[in-house]
């Protein structure tokens, strides 16, 4: 019974002091680790300290492996060094050009990847597998070392990222300089689509494409393939068209999965002001037609309104930089003897103004006149674009044989004064012109929408939408010269040889 007493007497105490110490000690062990954490903090804050202490980190290229485990070939501080490398570093991170982090004691203890900033530089040519010429934008040379992402995606005129003093180059640019200047691309534009022209057409079947398609015979013949042509003649009337068939039509010939390609390169897109950088410009385009050329594939070099850049030497057009220019073209037209499929195509309506070493046997030695077409021909080209794939009110050849007549029905349009008194009177007819048959074939189909939309008529185009678009092609005349300049009327009519001292529009 006394025992039970005092049971009763101290229990609610004894609860009291069980919870106080169940307290502290959860207060213990929250305090314990608060001590443990800032034990951990002032310890991190040590280390953090000693890494203030330490040297800065430098970093360089790692160019090679060193002859001995351990050690690598690493530029840095504008130098070639043999450095330790760190156990804890990947060997296989460590690929050449690869940026690296040198510690303390100048060892190698991290790969950074390459680098994304440098100098830039175009490829002129490849040496080997892992070597390249590169040209910086004051065209000065240096042969550098390719980074692994370049071995197999870069070629002549390509962009790259270059380290000058670590004699790298380490990642290739989008945008190639060769692409900024000229076009390779396959065209789809064939013989068929060309109208007018089908003597000039067979004579470059004759002399380009033979000697692709049959070149035994001309081995066995003892017969060199002709190295280029020229396209001359008025603006508009399919040039460029046929340059561009020739190497679709090559594509076609040779089969077995090849192609032939078409680098097109506009003339005044090739002038720079500074010197030698066009001349630097004509070395990288045939540079990449080389490459092209060493598949076993043809390549066509056109060179568009070849008369801005190559003009006769000493005629003191523009700046007289034609004496550099003109020679670097003859070497490199010289050079592609040794790569058959080569050729060069160059158009112009001025061909007059370009240098007589350019023409001569052996270089652009096939020359093909490419005239206004007379009625005839106009037809032909007619025929491309007015097809029974539009609405037509009326038969084709009964639309195509109104708008040749509309085309040619006399019209005077100017009156040349020569140079030996003479006078004569040029008609709407002598500037027609395969450029032209298609924007009055375009407008034509616009007026027949717009009398379709108006409720006037919905039967399609119609004689008189083609005779109201020639008359509104010949109004505003947009492809005539300025009156100021007599002779470029004898130039645009491609008529040569006599010389226009004034003339007088009269139409």
């Amino acid at each position: 019974m006394a025992g039970e007493i005092h049971d009763d007497a101290f229990g609610p105490e004894l609860r009291s002091l069980k919870r106080d110490n169940q307290n502290l000690g959860e207060r213990n062990k929250r305090l314990a680790e608060l001590l443990k954490s800032s034990r951990d903090r002032l310890n991190d804050l040590y280390v953090k300290v000693e890494e203030l202490g330490e040297p800065a980190s430098t970093y360089g290229i790692y160019l090679a492996p060193a002859a001995r485990d351990g050690e690598a070939e690493v530029h840095t501080s504008g130098r070639r060094m043999r450095l330790k490398v760190s156990p804890l570093v990947d060997p296989a991170t460590l690929v050449p050009g690869t940026l690296v982090r040198l510690g303390e004691g100048t060892v190698v203890v991290e790969a950074c990847g390459f680098t994304p900033t440098g100098q830039i530089a175009t490829m002129v040519e490849r040496i080997g597998d892992d070597r390249a010429v590169v040209a910086d934008q004051q065209g000065a040379e240096s042969l550098v070392m390719l980074a692994e992402p370049l071995l197999d995606t870069t070629r002549a005129g390509d962009t790259v990222l270059v380290n000058a003093s670590a004699g790298y180059a380490f990642e290739r640019i989008q945008k190639t300089e060769v692409n900024q200047l000229s076009l390779d691309e396959i065209p789809d534009v064939t013989y068929a689509d060309i109208g007018g022209l089908s003597s000039q057409i067979e004579t470059i079947q004759d002399s380009v494409e033979l000697p692709f398609s049959h070149p035994e015979l001309y081995s066995a013949y003892d017969l060199t393939p002709p190295k280029g042509l020229l396209l001359y003649g008025p603006p508009g009337c399919g040039k460029t068209l046929i340059a561009k068939a020739v190497a679709n039509s090559l594509s076609q010939r040779i089969g077995d999965g090849g192609q032939a390609h078409f680098i097109n390169v506009k003339g005044p897109e090739l002038l720079n002001k500074f010197v030698g950088e066009t001349e630097r410009r004509i070395r990288l385009i045939f540079e990449r037609a080389r490459e092209l050329a060493a598949g076993g594939n043809p390549v066509i070099v056109f060179f568009d309104e070849m008369e801005s850049i190559f003009r006769t030497r000493g005629s003191g057009v523009s700046s007289d930089m034609e004496t550099t220019v003109v020679p670097q073209l003859l070497t490199e037209i010289d050079g592609v003897e040794d790569i058959a499929n080569v050729i060069v195509i160059g158009a112009t309506n001025r061909e007059e103004l370009i240098d007589p070493a350019i023409l001569r046997p052996g270089r652009l030695d096939i020359k093909i006149r490419v005239s206004r077409p007379n009625k005839e021909e106009a037809k032909d080209i007619l025929a491309r674009y007015i097809t029974d794939a539009i609405p037509l009110a009326d038969s084709r050849e009964t639309l195509i044989d109104a708008t040749a007549a509309a085309m040619f029905a006399p019209r005077p349009f100017v009156r040349l004064e020569l140079v030996d008194g003479t006078a004569e009177v040029l008609h709407y007819s002598d500037f027609v012109s395969g450029a032209m048959i298609a924007n009055v074939v375009d407008r034509a189909k616009k007026l027949a929408i717009k009398d379709h939309i108006a409720g006037v008529s919905t039967a399609g185009v119609t004689a008189d939408h083609l005779r109201q678009a020639v008359r509104d092609e010949q109004d505003e005349s947009e492809d005539m010269p300025n009156t100021a300049n007599p002779d470029e009327w004898a130039r645009i009519t491609g008529r040569h040889g006599r010389r226009v001292v004034a003339a007088e529009v009269i139409g």
